[in-house]
């Protein structure tokens, strides 16, 4: 039979370990089930970055830089699962998460400089595709840039709707989902937050601010904050979010918002995990042009000399 003694310290040493476990595994578990925690964001190598610094090594370090896939109308309901699919694909290859924009929404931008898309019943077809091509690959998902900010500024049918549909395909297909949010010089935050719990953000991961803006990331953080904290006060909780840092790395002026020629690439992608925020992305590609403004070509087209100028060259 054991001492007192040495009963009361083995009793010591078990009760200390089982301590450690308590804390260590509600930490260790969500690593293992879930790899976005801890793994690095993709790079794509086919993006037009990287295309462009195969010609011209100054374009080099936007290359390197992870950055979103866009899956819009120009991917068809009938190719698109197999792009999504063969974007993830090559970041699983990598051990690295793909980032995918969802940017497709019946009257996209209101007839603007991204204008263009599906009728709804197409969406509603296009959405289930891009959800599957993306089933186990563990994604982070930027749903509709802007759908939510300009609500109502054009005949946009059952807009919340549809991204209440989006929500939950892409939601049941495995991805983290956070619908765009604006920023912080366009709606309110407590008018986002509606926008927002209408749109069935209680089912997604949380939301995306910034995202193709110029605003700095301390105002996104203030931003993102009160949207929280306003979501909160609805009964909606729990709830993360995102900020964009490809093109914020420099005031510009308030307005200007279609290549604006003071921009600056702004922080790296990362995962961040601090307070409510869960990563700062690059989703907008920075060298693709906003619109046929300030020099620039039609909305996406890889523009170099727009990419120098965000490079401070």
């Amino acid at each position: 039979m054991l001492r007192p003694s040495r009963a009361a310290r083995l009793l010591s040493v078990v009760i200390a370990c089982l301590v450690a476990v308590a804390v260590l595994t509600p930490v260790q578990a969500s690593a293992k089930t879930d790899p976005r925690l801890t793994r690095p964001l993709f790079a794509d190598p086919t993006s037009t970055a990287a295309v462009a610094a195969k010609r011209d090594k100054r374009f080099a370090s936007l290359a390197r830089t992870p950055q979103a896939f866009w899956a819009t109308d120009g991917l068809p309901t009938r190719t698109v699962r197999r792009s999504v699919a063969a974007y993830t694909k090559r970041a699983a290859k990598k051990k690295r998460t793909p980032v995918i924009a969802v940017y497709a929404i019946p009257a996209r931008d209101c007839g603007s400089h991204s204008a263009g898309t599906f009728d709804p019943r197409t969406y509603r077809r296009w959405i289930a595709q891009v959800a599957a091509g993306l089933k186990g690959a563990k994604a982070i998902v930027v749903l509709e840039p802007d759908a939510l900010a300009m609500l109502g500024q054009c005949d946009q049918g059952d807009r919340i709707g549809l991204i209440r549909y989006a929500v939950g395909k892409l939601k049941r297909a495995g991805a983290w989902v956070y619908l765009d949010a604006g920023h912080s010089r366009w709606i309110a935050p407590d008018v986002m937050a509606q926008r927002l719990k209408a749109a069935g953000i209680s089912s997604a991961r949380g939301f995306a601010t910034n995202v193709a803006s110029f605003q700095a990331t301390a105002d996104e953080k203030v931003y993102g904050d009160a949207v929280v904290a306003s979501l909160r006060t609805r009964g909606v909780t729990g709830k993360r979010y995102v900020i964009e840092t490809a093109r914020n790395g420099a005031p510009t002026a308030a307005g200007d918002f279609c290549n604006p020629v003071a921009a600056r690439v702004g922080a790296k992608p990362r995962i961040v995990r601090r307070g409510a925020i869960d990563a700062y992305l690059w989703v907008k590609h920075p060298g693709e042009s906003d619109g046929a403004c300030n020099g620039g070509p039609r909305a996406g087209a890889w523009w170099a000399a727009g990419a120098l100028t965000l490079l401070g060259r």
